[in-house]
């Protein structure tokens, strides 16, 4: 239930917004989205420690990895809405100044964390396409 309203209050914040706003533009340029996946592998590097922290990383590296390859034009299966909100996501994530500040130690990373889990969980299908094309990316990779 906590968690429930705490991503209604993330959703419906100021940050997020601005974040949503700021991904519009991002997702008109590749180089664009490329520069904001080196700002979230370096804040991905400094986080924490822990189960949560690990499990966070391996879904960030899957984000990162679906919208790199939408960048470069390897993959394209993804709608305009589930792009937009994955480059929202990722510019909250990377902003400092957000619904919970990034300066507060643990605490600040709660907000982010629960807005990625969030976007992982309602694009499920989505993610499960995108490494399943991988997987046969690079088996025929490696084939041919």
């Amino acid at each position: 239930m906590a968690n429930r309203r705490l991503l209604t209050a993330i959703l419906s914040s100021f940050f997020f917004r601005r974040s949503t706003a700021k991904a519009s533009r991002y997702t008109r340029s590749g180089k664009s989205m490329l520069d904001l996946l080196h700002r979230v592998a370096e804040k991905t590097r400094v986080l924490g420690v822990g189960a949560s922290y690990s499990a966070a990383k391996d879904q960030i590296n899957i984000l990162v990895r679906m919208v790199r390859a939408y960048a470069k034009g390897e993959y394209r299966a993804i709608s305009g809405k589930t792009l937009l909100r994955m480059v929202a996501v990722l510019v909250y994530f990377v902003s400092p100044l957000d619904f919970i500040p990034d300066v507060l130690p643990v605490l600040g990373m709660t907000d982010d964390i629960a807005l990625i889990l969030w976007l992982v969980s309602s694009i499920s299908d989505d993610i499960n396409r995108f490494t399943e094309w991988e997987r046969n990316h690079a088996s025929s990779i490696k084939i041919g």
